[in-house]
């Protein structure tokens, strides 16, 4: 669809993920969602329900309901804007009866959230793409949304990890997708409630360094730490690889 103006009298548009099938109105500017929540869709599995923690524009929680990886879904964000255009977009595509949105920082105290709806307990997986840049070491945006969207101190995502922990069941899952790194202290923030981590780095291309890691860890998991075989984005010309064509498409699914 062209340019609109949402109620507030920002410029949105629409755009198609997932090989057409997920639509999603997000802003025209500024930060769009693309292949980190697609990466994100690929590895999360299968659950029952489902917490998308800082959904944004609900995209990775929205697809996982959309192809059926989840039979319901609690987008949980705390920009009002952000979290109108998710209750536009689980409508949009047809999930609003499955969907919820809870406008919260997730760093709220646990009374806060379980009176919005946010309970111990309630869901089976948590997903998350969390802010990746550190608070004070990166450029900010001029607008504060943008700006808190991304970046966090390492205490900040600590509350995450926590409210994830929280919200899960016994034995639930967390998947995360952020920057290789954040590994140095992201793991011993995870190591605190989690365990069983599988962490798989991501490559744009075979000879460049990994871009992304997509790490997956169970609440209170034993297991022993895997370092899964990498995904690489993009063949020597440019063109996505064949399982990445696929995971764009929301054909795939690779395990973490």
């Amino acid at each position: 669809m062209p340019e609109e103006a949402d109620p507030e009298g920002t410029a949105v548009r629409e755009d198609r993920l997932l090989g057409g099938r997920l639509r999603l109105v997000q802003l025209a500017t500024g930060h769009r969602a693309g292949t980190d929540a697609i990466l994100l869709i690929a590895t999360a599995g299968v659950a029952r329900h489902l917490v998308d923690l800082g959904s944004g524009v609900g995209t990775a929680g929205l697809g996982l309901g959309m192809l059926g990886r989840a039979e319901t879904v609690t987008l949980v964000e705390r920009d009002a804007g952000a979290a109108a255009l998710a209750r536009r977009n689980a409508a949009l595509n047809g999930l609003g009866g499955r969907v919820a949105v809870v406008e919260t920082d997730i760093t709220a105290p646990a009374r806060v959230h379980a009176s919005l709806g946010l309970s111990p307990g309630m869901a089976d997986l948590v997903v998350s793409n969390p802010p990746f840049n550190r608070t004070g070491q990166h450029r900010a945006s001029p607008n504060r949304a943008r700006a808190l969207a991304h970046a966090m101190m390492p205490d900040e995502l600590g509350h995450w990890l926590k409210t994830a922990a929280r919200v899960l069941a016994g034995q639930g899952r967390l998947a995360m997708i952020h920057r290789p790194e954040a590994l140095p202290w992201l793991l011993p923030l995870m190591a605190q409630r989690f365990g069983s981590f599988g962490i798989r780095p991501v490559h744009a291309r075979p000879d460049e360094p990994a871009r992304r890691v997509l790490i997956g860890a169970v609440l209170g998991g034993k297991a022993p730490a895997r370092l899964l075989p990498a995904l690489i984005l993009h063949q020597a010309d440019g063109r996505f690889t064949p399982l990445a064509e696929r995971l764009n498409n929301g054909e795939a699914e690779i395990a973490l």
